[in-house]
């Protein structure tokens, strides 16, 4: 088999209301869907998406940048299309949309190489379970008042999810309240993650958490600007919560400089930051080698492959941003993704979504 043509559809998913962070308030996402066409008929599929509708273009164009290393190869030649991909971007860098436009074609290829076998990409990876405990992560924002997220926690819960995420506005006046409602509302034994979206420098960060340690906090994500390591290592070290980390961070290389700086407890890659499921399997193994697990950023319906055969795995991060994309739905049970053993991803593209979507 072997790939004959690279297609992408740009998309546009309004939200019902905007949702806001500490630094950004959102409205839609602008997406790009990634089809690779083969000569035996099998489409490969996968996802990227950016919050500011001005990068759409941008990030179209890099993956259309990196046609040539992969049309014209096989799908299993995974290694050939990266070690072709990382040559062509060495004079762009190896961050940002380079990097992106790789993740694209990469997790197509894996799409493609699941479904010629049959199997699902757990099952090719080597699967080491079938389910995956999940946390909601799709609510809880900073523009939402108490009333409103002490509701959605405790519904969240009573749906069988054991963990919830709040955003931070990095105000103790603000958070102490909130972060007391919510716990509140979903009881002692339920997990409570908070995330600040590196809105605080290192000292605000320690003094913040400090005040929220008797409500039992799973981890405090990203609490300073992901790029300072030394000062979400000096968080680090002052707090007993686990700091959480990665989802901006750049291939195995940004992850040996995070860990060997001691910077986080809990590593999350970012399929589309990482570089698709090549260098998430890579950053998992590393993770492991540190003893560090490893949680997941976004795009649940993709990363709920490589959580499903990453020994060291936590928890799924589960939001529904991209759901009406998707003909199958994911499935839960008592709080925990269920791995379906379809082939590729398992979800595939609903093309009247795409034509809805279409930008």
């Amino acid at each position: 088999m072997i790939v004959t043509d690279l297609r992408t559809t740009p998309l546009v998913l309004p939200l019902d209301r905007p949702i806001g962070n500490a630094t950004a308030t959102i409205t839609k996402f602008s997406c790009i869907a990634i089809h690779l066409e083969t000569d035996e008929g099998l489409v490969g599929e996968n996802l990227i998406f950016t919050i500011r509708p001005e990068q759409h273009k941008m990030l179209d164009q890099m993956v259309h940048v990196l046609a040539d290393a992969v049309i014209g190869k096989s799908p299993d030649m995974v290694t050939a299309f990266w070690q072709d991909a990382w040559q062509r971007i060495n004079f762009i860098g190896f961050v940002g949309v380079s990097i992106m436009g790789i993740s694209a074609i990469d997790g197509a290829l894996w799409d493609l190489r699941g479904k010629a076998a049959n199997r699902s990409i757990a099952q090719l990876l080597g699967q080491a379970r079938t389910r995956v405990p999940a946390y909601a992560s799709g609510g809880l924002w900073l523009n939402q008042d108490i009333d409103e997220i002490a509701r959605q926690a405790a519904d969240f819960v009573a749906a069988g999810f054991g963990a919830v995420k709040l955003r931070l506005a990095g105000n103790a006046a603000i958070d102490v309240p909130r972060v007391a409602a919510v716990r509140e509302a979903i009881g002692p034994q339920a997990g409570l993650m908070i995330d600040a979206n590196q809105a605080l420098d290192a000292k605000a960060a320690i003094a913040l958490a400090r005040q929220l340690e008797p409500f039992a906090i799973a981890w405090f994500e990203e609490p300073v600007p992901a790029h300072d390591l030394a000062h979400s290592a000096q968080v680090a070290r002052a707090l007993d919560i686990p700091i959480a980390s990665g989802e901006n961070e750049y291939t195995i290389h940004g992850f040996r400089r995070m860990l060997e700086a001691g910077a986080a407890d809990i590593v999350m890659p970012d399929l589309q930051r990482v570089g698709g499921v090549s260098e998430f399997m890579r950053v998992g193994a590393l993770a492991a080698a540190f003893d560090t697990p490893v949680s997941s950023h976004l795009f649940p319906q993709q990363s709920l492959s490589l959580m499903a055969a990453i020994p060291n795995a936590t928890l799924l991060e589960h939001l529904d941003w991209f759901t009406p994309l998707y003909s199958e739905p994911m499935e839960f049970e008592n709080g925990h993704a269920l791995m379906p053993d379809r082939p590729g991803w398992g979800f595939s593209f609903d093309p009247a979504a795409l034509a809805h979507y279409a930008a």
